[in-house]
């Protein structure tokens, strides 16, 4: 879902026809001259079997190529046939997908994904590609263009100003118990303060009221949670959940380095009176997150490429 919503913010800039290919179904509202391609899952048991457990990563040269599992082999031969009408190919994240999309002779515009990426497919990945996009602020470098954070919600008026003493908690689309838990003893915790939590069992597929009307947001330190909390200006506890290759750490960290959210690591330990109150006195300057264009700076970068095919 975080990479379907990062598309539909940056698809509207994109000049001209674009074809997207995903597992999941078709949203509404995209713009007219977008073909919706549904892909077969590759992450599935099949036949009983554990892609898990069919040799992944081909000894660590790849992340994910399962052998013997059909919807994988499936997947890639349908990319792999459309990948000839195209002029270039936007990836996310995907190392298979872009050594695919280069061994066919395609341009490659790579999502990136902060952390510590320094592995055999990362590295390789990065080579290939021609033009490496970073969906958070830094520095830019050879091939790589950090475009700030990219949210659904930037440029969009305020719902609502603050209610005080409202929290909103932010737990993502999967299930996670630990969060679970720890949402829980902070609510049990804080009887001065109102709290709404939207989760995989609470989902809304459009929080911007609740964001502007939360005096305190809490979050992971996801991508997308992070740059939505920028777009709403909003003061945040960011609690940054265990990924691979350290990605919410490195996110969580670049937030506490600037001032703008308070971090803790989630537990049924933590001072929720302590860190409500911390982050309501916080005055987060979320300019430096870089969310008003990012759209537009991914859309611009992907043209780039494009252009160049």
């Amino acid at each position: 879902m975080g990479h379907l919503t990062r598309m539909l913010a940056v698809r509207p800039h994109v000049p001209g026809p674009v074809t997207v290919l995903s597992s999941l179904p078709r949203p509404v509202d995209l713009p007219a001259d977008t073909e919706w391609v549904l892909l077969e899952r590759d992450d599935a048991d099949e036949g009983g079997g554990d892609p898990a457990g069919a040799e992944p990563t081909a000894s660590g040269l790849l992340h994910w190529a399962p052998v013997g599992h059909g919807g994988h082999a499936r997947r890639l031969a349908a990319i792999a046939a459309l990948l000839p009408s195209f002029e270039a190919m936007v990836v996310d994240v995907s190392v298979e997908v872009t050594m695919l999309a280069r061994l066919l002779g395609r341009r490659v515009a790579l999502v990136v994904q902060p952390g510590e990426r320094i592995d055999e497919p990362h590295v390789l990945g990065r080579r290939l590609a021609d033009l490496a996009i970073a969906p958070w602020p830094g520095d830019d470098g050879p091939g790589l263009v950090h475009v700030g954070g990219i949210s659904r919600f930037a440029g969009r008026s305020r719902a609502s100003e603050p209610t005080p003493s409202r929290v909103l908690a932010l737990g993502g689309g999967a299930r996670d118990d630990l969060w679970r838990a720890t949402i829980e003893h902070a609510m049990e915790g804080t009887p001065g303060w109102e709290w709404e939590v939207l989760d995989h069992e609470r989902w809304s597929p459009d929080p911007w009221a609740s964001l502007c009307g939360a005096e305190v947001v809490v979050t992971a330190a996801g991508q997308n949670a992070i740059a939505d909390v920028a777009a709403a200006g909003a003061r945040a506890v960011v609690l940054p959940r265990p990924r691979p290759f350290d990605e919410q750490e490195r996110t969580a960290a670049a937030l506490a380095r600037r001032g703008l959210a308070i971090t803790a690591h989630a537990s049924a330990e933590l001072d929720w009176t302590d860190l409500l109150a911390r982050a309501r006195a916080l005055r987060p300057d979320w300019s430096q997150w870089r969310v008003d264009g990012a759209a537009e700076r991914a859309a611009a970068a992907i043209d780039g490429v494009r252009r160049t095919a």
